[in-house]
């Protein structure tokens, strides 16, 4: 018997030759497109156009080219063109077909691995699959040469070419068009954003200096029509902006490199110092450029490029930055007795507070971690950046007094504040924790201790309190009310913010603590649900917690942990039927189209007052109208205190019938922006934005 079952399990598990998956050509980005461009949400779509822009731009930093064109075209389809060499066309001597479908086909070339005989001395897309991974997910691609007099097409669908490249007429241009349009079998959602192209292409101007990049939206227009069109309208169009459409379009060209980022970055700031610290140098086939200015602000912006690629999670080239500020400012400091000996020393965070800062490396082998480049992890940049940025800043300070006495004093004032907030926090929270100090007096905690389980319910006063308390699940729901607005922490320090009762009792329900002993494992719910009134007042406060949270609890906002509820707006009461709106149009689904106007609604009270002569004269389509009316009744919520503890339960808190908003950081360097300038003390930044966007605004008068 054990034999037969050894046979058996033998047969079933075999494991051989036949059970070895070949996947050939693109087939492997389709299985898996996230480990090519991250994600197929909507930072892996826009990262195809990252891939093919990137390309183009390659040729500018090689300087072969100085124009680049994207243009969103219809059918979700995006246009690429520059006026570079052209990809080869020609046929390759190892795959036996034309060098341009070699590129668009296969994954791993291109002419960045061909070294100084290739042009690409300095290159972002150093692992050739760029404009595969684009073609592989696409549901067409275009790709057309304009090369040695000629003009040179072909298209592909899904990776795979649909006739061989063909010569189809003569050109006097030079360059190559690459048009794609993604596949929505892979995508989520295939709907391109205007600003988060404009605002990545608007860094890659400032990055190499003397290319123009015009962008444009062509989303809504037909070259024949004037209405909505399809891509392959505009076959016979080299440099779309040259045809002088009325359609959304900007174009960047800037001389100023990081000097002029770094300026437009701090535009809405008030600078400690006038002059932008700026150093290009190479080292050891290194080469380094950095730009910084201190603004009077309490937050950093540090934005990292190697080869012309943003790394949004940093890398080897940040921490030879951050190194050599830090070591730079002591020395020069206690050099010059700006640092006194009771002060200690400048740590990192210290240098950094109001430091706006681009750190670009330009390596010939560069290793990123990961094919969507989001972190350098070369070596040699980091000890480049720090002789070089070091050597400079040095010389900087020593030449410029005057600009070092501000740097070092602005350090200075974070240095004491962190030491002040030390102790306050070490007497408010740490102090406290080894008392016992027990959660806040209004937190009415919930019952389970997991908190994968657990919900805080951060609600607007006493009395939605008192009704949330009673309204609540107390197995998983805990209530803890806000009185007022909390303190603005976007203009304040950790010791004037831990002394606020109100932040004091969010930071120990949370059970995380915060700054430099914040953990995030110490969690006490992992959803932490802000449920304020639908008025200004309600959203002005949520705005003030938002500002909290990402300033101080960042992990829990990346973590997906912060929630805003949605109450209802409306009761509607239909006899004895009773239905909750959220939204006007929601109300009106509820009453049909048959029912009678608002307006009607609300003068009912006025219609019931005639006189006996006026009802007499009604007809009989105006008695059954006030008949709907009387059995309609609409109540608008202006805060949760309105409501009762089953009426909050039905419509805000039951995680059956509840509406949550998760809140997500998805542009963390655009997000630091405007809470600077909407939280932030500069008061003409914001009553300019409030100008230019009052036409955008929701009123609820």
């Amino acid at each position: 018997m054990i034999k037969k079952e050894e046979k058996k399990i033998k047969k079933e598990g075999s494991y051989g030759a036949d059970q070895i998956s070949v996947l050939e050509g693109l087939e492997p980005v389709r299985r898996r497109p996230g480990m090519y461009i991250g994600s197929t949400g909507i930072d892996g779509l826009h990262h195809l156009v990252w891939e093919i822009f990137d390309n183009s731009r390659d040729e500018a930093m090689g300087g072969f080219c100085d124009h680049i064109e994207v243009t969103m075209l219809p059918d979700n389809s995006v246009r690429v063109v520059d006026n570079g060499r052209g990809i080869p066309v020609d046929v390759h001597s190892k795959t036996k077909v034309s060098a341009l479908e070699t590129v668009m086909t296969t994954l791993h070339a291109g002419g960045k691995f061909g070294g100084d005989d290739s042009g690409y001395k300095v290159s972002g897309g150093l692992h050739g699959v760029g404009a595969s991974v684009v073609n592989a997910l696409s549901i067409y691609t275009k790709a057309e040469v304009h090369k040695d007099g000629g003009k040179y097409v072909q298209e592909y669908s899904q990776g795979k070419k649909k006739a061989s490249v063909k010569k189809v007429g003569s050109s006097k241009s030079h360059g190559t068009i690459i048009t794609f349009r993604p596949d929505e079998e892979i995508f989520k959602q295939v709907k391109f954003d205007w600003d988060t192209i404009v605002g990545h292409l608007r860094q890659q101007a400032y990055l190499v200096k003397g290319l123009r990049i015009d962008i444009i939206d062509a989303r809504e227009w037909n070259p024949i029509t004037g209405g909505k069109g399809k891509s392959s309208d505009y076959d016979d169009v080299f440099w779309f902006k040259e045809l002088e459409l009325e359609v959304p379009s900007t174009t960047f060209y800037f001389e100023g490199g990081l000097v002029s980022l770094v300026r437009f970055y701090n535009k809405i700031e008030k600078p400690i110092h006038s002059t932008v610290f700026y150093v290009e140098r190479e080292v050891d086939d290194v080469g380094v450029e950095v730009a910084f200015q201190y603004v009077d602000n309490f937050s950093s912006t540090i934005i990292p490029f190697a080869n012309n690629i943003h790394n949004p999670e940093g890398g080897t080239h940040i921490t030879g930055f951050k190194t050599a500020l830090t070591r730079v400012l002591n020395t020069y400091g206690k050099k010059n007795n700006l640092i006194k000996e009771a002060d200690g020393g400048f740590t990192g965070d210290d240098v950094l507070e109001g430091l706006t800062a681009v750190v670009s490396v330009k390596l010939r082998e560069i290793q990123f971690e990961g094919q969507t480049k989001a972190k350098l992890g070369s070596t040699e940049a980091q000890s480049a950046v720090a002789t070089v940025f070091g050597e400079a800043l040095t010389s900087f300070l020593e030449e410029n007094p005057d600009e070092a006495k501000s740097m070092i004093s602005k350090s200075l004032l974070a240095l004491r504040a962190r030491k002040a907030a030390k102790a306050a926090k070490d007497s408010i929270l740490r102090k406290g924790a080894l008392e016992g100090m027990t959660l806040p007096g209004k937190l009415a905690d919930c019952q389970v201790k997991d908190a994968e389980s657990g919900e805080l319910f951060i609600v607007e006063g006493d009395s939605a309190g008192g009704t949330a308390k009673m309204g609540r699940d107390r197995k998983t729901q805990a209530i803890l009310p806000l009185r007022g607005k909390i303190l603005n922490v976007e203009r304040a320090r950790l010791d004037r913010m831990l002394g606020s009762e109100q932040i004091k009792n969010l930071v120990i329900a949370m059970g995380t603590s915060i700054g430099d002993t914040f953990d995030l494992s110490k969690m006490r719910y992992h959803k932490i649900i802000l449920a304020t009134d639908a008025d200004v007042d309600g959203a002005h406060i949520r705005t003030l917690i938002l500002t909290l949270m990402y300033r101080y609890f960042r992990p829990v906002l990346d973590a997906g942990y912060v929630y805003i509820a949605q109450p209802p707006l409306f009761k509607i009461k239909i006899g004895k039927e009773i239905s909750y709106a959220y939204t006007d149009e929601e109300r009106d689904k509820i009453l049909g189209k048959d029912a009678p106007k608002l307006e009607d609604l609300l003068t009912e009270s006025a219609n019931e007052e005639g006189s006996g002569e006026e009802n007499e004269e009604e007809t009989e389509e105006e008695n059954a109208k006030n008949k709907r009316v009387s059995k309609i009744h609409i109540q608008r919520y202006k805060g949760l205190g309105e409501m009762n503890a089953e009426e909050l339960w039905e419509t805000t808190m039951d995680p059956v019938r509840r509406i949550l908003k998760q809140v997500s950081v998805t542009d963390a360097e655009e997000a630091n922006k405007v809470f600077d300038m909407l939280m932030g003390s500069e008061v003409p930044p914001r009553k300019s934005f409030i100008t230019s966007h009052a036409k955008m605004a929701n009123l609820d008068i």
